[in-house]
């Protein structure tokens, strides 16, 4: 890694909590700045825009999340164990940098920022995709009962644990978290052969 490419990543390491937390449009080049203790041409002379490092931030938050949700699913040698697992992990993540940024992410942009609009419905789609493809191979494998519609299913689930992700955060409590994953828990077992 060559000196630019080892800014940039210290630039989106930096500015990645802070911009999931306040948001695309409430971060400012000196909240950026003041985390990177850079000067304003240190950044743009590593990126053209601030949306630009914000893009950069969002894919590097969401490749964190995703490796810590795969390294829960490969601990897994069921579909049982495997969506278990992968559950538990949705549920344990404390995320210290500002939520889920799928989620903050997608708020904001879903009317202003068509672009970063894009990346959040490929993130959405391969978070419901880690759940399909359970479902999926434990149907192929006769774990699960085929009476389960794997598409269906795994869009409810992702939508009931990002819900659950924002009422933890709002009412700073864990009771909605425990109370959907319990639901999702309960459901899921029902199906298993």
């Amino acid at each position: 890694m060559n000196k630019a490419e080892r800014t940039r990543k210290f630039i989106i390491e930096k500015s990645a909590s802070i911009i999931n937390r306040k948001g695309m449009a409430g971060t400012s080049l000196s909240d950026i700045m003041e985390a990177t203790k850079l000067a304003k041409g240190g950044i743009y002379g590593n990126f053209e825009s601030k949306d630009e490092i914000c893009v950069a931030s969002f894919l590097y938050l969401t490749e964190k999340l995703a490796d810590q949700l795969n390294r829960a699913v490969l601990r897994g040698g069921t579909a049982k164990e495997k969506f278990l697992n992968l559950l538990d992990a949705y549920t344990e993540i404390q995320n210290t940098e500002g939520g889920c940024p799928i989620l903050n992410f997608g708020v904001e942009s879903d009317d202003t920022h068509p672009n970063m609009k894009e990346y959040v419905k490929k993130a959405i789609r391969s978070s419901q995709k880690r759940f399909f493809d359970i479902i999926s191979d434990g149907i192929a494998h006769h774990e699960i009962s085929a009476t389960v519609n794997p598409k269906n299913f795994s869009i409810k689930v992702f939508a009931m644990i990002e819900g659950a992700i924002l009422f933890r955060r709002v009412l700073e409590s864990d009771e909605q978290m425990r109370i959907i994953h319990e639901a999702i828990k309960l459901e899921f077992e029902s199906y298993l052969i």
